[in-house]
């Protein structure tokens, strides 16, 4: 069972550690999401449809849905640090198998790996986490920790524009691979946090968890969220390059570019979600980023790069105020459970099922009209968010 510090030390006491959550945190997402600016160098190597390259990010989410709803069973015997320790050493394995793998279908179980490796992760990061900060500084300590994904999309571009002057996209990957070893072994030396077990997942939680509607409204504002942030970058590079004619270096540059406002964005949403609550600053996100992506999809060239500019900045909100929100909703020694249920259905979805049908769109129709689609859904969404009413939890 997770057990809260009495008297938890200030921000100086706890920042150490959460850098370090957040280091690990920025290489297993960015050895994810650095494979969306590879795609068309991939697609060429091993002759792949958009479609297919689309089915990609599926089968990576179909691995992280198994290993992030099976974390609690490895948690429950490694403890949450030895879990997230096995996640950044597995990350990097995988990372070096996938650079080695022979054509489609080992590109296509490499991913299935990299997903199983890099599901275990977060939530024995968020319970570990949790357990050194405060509840009144949970909004901007997860803020912080969401600086990872948002580093990783301004990284992931430009890392594979600049490396792949020199490397070809295996050479990028392995390279990746290696940084998460060393990461891995330097959480093994220096970090701290998480020295208490997961809990299972027993039939009987899962039970009491799966019975409360609140659990499956989480699941469909997740899948929104994930789909509007990673569902539509994995895609951006071959609508921007093949759809809409930009050159590779123009592509990857702005697409670089256009994430680093998420890394202010990502703390104003945590300070917006400890003053405004849940209810309030999910509403807002989703229905903001729900018209971005609507106008991502559908904008002239004109105001293509616009666009392109507003809508991560309001995507990345979502998550600050979501993973806050569903720590809030579960008692203490569920959280890391309820992650782990709410999570993988919503990756399937977004980072999975959203990537698919822009590929599909994309070769038979467009990818825009993909990308519109998702923005309209995304919009839908927001009229589930006053369902969250103050008090109620899991």
């Amino acid at each position: 069972m997770l057990q809260e510090s009495s008297e938890p030390g200030g921000p100086a006491q706890w920042l150490g550690p959460l850098l370090l959550f957040t280091g690990i945190f920025f290489v297993n997402f960015t050895a994810r999401v650095v494979l969306a600016p590879l795609l068309p160098a991939m697609e060429a190597e091993l002759g792949l449809s958009h479609a297919q390259a689309g089915g990609l990010f599926l089968f990576l989410s179909l691995g992280y849905f198994v290993a992030i709803a099976g974390s609690g069973l490895v948690s429950q015997r490694l403890g949450h640090r030895g879990t997230v320790l096995l996640s950044a050493l597995a990350v990097g394995a995988a990372m070096l198998a996938l650079s080695l793998a022979p054509g489609r279908w080992g590109v296509t179980l490499g991913m299935v790996g990299l997903g199983l490796a890099a599901g275990l992760y977060l939530p024995s990061g968020l319970a570990s986490l949790t357990s050194l900060v405060r509840p009144g500084h949970w909004g901007k300590a997860v803020a912080v920790h969401e600086l990872a994904p948002n580093l990783g999309f301004v990284a992931a571009p430009l890392l594979a524009e600049m490396l792949q002057q020199g490397l070809s996209w295996r050479g990028v990957l392995a390279l990746l691979g290696g940084c998460a070893l060393l990461l891995g072994l330097a959480f093994a030396r220096w970090g701290r946090g998480g020295e208490f077990p997961g809990q299972a997942p027993s039939p009987a939680a899962v039970s009491r968890l799966a019975r409360q509607p609140l659990l499956w409204l989480m699941v469909a504002l997740f899948a929104l969220g994930i789909g509007s942030s990673l569902g539509v970058f994995t895609m951006l590079p071959l609508y921007l390059i093949e759809e809409r004619g930009w050159p590779p270096e123009q592509a990857n540059l702005l697409l670089s570019l256009s994430r680093v406002s998420g890394l202010v964005m990502a703390l104003g949403a945590g300070w917006a979600y400890d003053r405004l609550g849940a209810r309030r600053t999910l509403a807002m996100v989703l229905c903001a980023s729900g018209l971005a992506t609507v106008c991502l999809g559908l904008a002239s060239q004109g105001f293509l790069v616009a666009a392109l500019f507003l809508q991560p900045a309001l995507a990345v909100c979502f998550f600050p105020a979501g993973f806050a929100a569903l720590s809030a909703a579960a008692p203490p020694e569920l959280r890391g459970l309820a992650v782990s249920l709410c999570t993988p259905p919503a990756f399937v979805l977004g980072g999975g099922a959203v990537p698919a049908l822009i590929g599909l769109l994309g070769e038979h129709y467009s990818f825009g009209l993909g990308i519109a689609l998702v923005g309209g859904l995304i919009l839908c969404g927001a009229a589930l968010t006053p369902l969250l009413r103050p008090g109620r939890s899991l």
